[in-house]
């Protein structure tokens, strides 16, 4: 897979489908997830569809570019901001979400896109509505699926998923496989896939296995704080897209997105929880389809 450097000391990992003629659509992942996360077969179905699809590894995740010089302890990270010492909590880490947005833009403008479609889940979404509300111009959809807007009394973790994501992996191979399937504690209930859970398991720990680079994520995420005053103003066309099986960001953290956004369209999707099933693909592409192609030719010309 190409690499790209998008600002100085950072490098993003990436890889496309499709024409890049047709409408570009960069797809942000998650907290600790790789590109992977967005399944290739996804990738080319959406490209299948006319879009010209970019997924990429978000920095400290896959192959893009660390950070390790500066180590966060996730529990005291979340001590200090718990009991409200936020220079403390601060301090720990070295970026925040919208230096994750500038990455994406950067890998845009390595790419030679100008404007972009961009669509990002959980952490992802959160990305994207940074790259949104900082480069309006740059964004031409905004698509925020199991996402949330900052606000920590929307979008809140079950006790069960807080406590899940909230554990350590077991770095051994075998151990950190068998992990996965924890995490249908907030998979759909019809479709949740413990199989697909693990096969993406070991093709992420085989791929690059660097779980230093989640507290720094998590950092990033906690210390960027709301986003409901900007996302009033924003204009960009927006689609919120959430699972209602979903118990790691609870659907009014979509709700609450939709609300906010000016004419955002709200999607909430039966059987879905926080994944994606391979049985919902259909929809979510014929979703992410439709609303892209809002956008006119004029505004997709370079």
């Amino acid at each position: 897979m190409p690499n790209a450097v998008v600002s100085p000391g950072v490098s993003i990992e990436y890889e496309t489908f499709g024409d890049p003629a047709s409408p570009p659509v960069l797809l942000v992942m998650g907290l600790g997830a790789q590109l992977l996360a967005w399944h290739e077969d996804f990738c080319r179905a959406l490209a299948d569809r006319g879009r010209y699809v970019i997924r990429y590894d978000n920095r400290d995740s896959g192959l893009s570019t660390t950070f390790d010089e500066h180590p966060v302890d996730v529990g005291e990270l979340v001590a200090a901001v718990s009991s409200g010492d936020l220079p403390t909590a601060l301090a720990m880490v070295p970026y925040r979400l919208a230096d994750m947005a500038d990455d994406g833009l950067g890998l845009l403008t390595a790419l030679g896109i100008e404007r972009a479609h961009v669509v990002g889940t959980s952490m992802g979404g959160m990305i994207a509505q940074t790259m949104a509300l900082s480069a309006p111009e740059r964004v031409l959809t905004l698509t925020s699926m199991m996402s949330s807007t900052g606000e920590t009394e929307y979008g809140r973790s079950s006790p069960q998923a807080q406590a899940t994501v909230s554990s350590p992996k077991p770095a051994d191979r075998e151990g950190y496989v068998a992990a996965a399937e924890k995490e249908l504690v907030w998979a759909s209930r019809r479709y949740g896939d413990a199989a697909a859970l693990r096969e993406l398991a070991a093709a992420s720990h085989d791929r690059a296995y660097h779980p230093a680079g989640v507290g720094r994520q998590l950092g990033a995420m906690i210390l960027s704080g709301s986003r409901a005053d900007a996302l009033r103003g924003l204009r960009v066309p927006t689609l919120v897209i959430h699972g209602l099986d979903d118990t790691l960001i609870d659907p009014s953290g979509g709700r609450r997105t939709a609300e906010l956004v000016p004419g955002a369209e709200l999607l909430l999707i039966p059987d879905m929880g926080h994944d994606r099933p391979r049985e919902l693909w259909p929809d979510l592409i014929d979703a992410l389809v439709t609303h892209t192609g809002r956008a006119s030719a004029a505004d997709q010309a370079p």
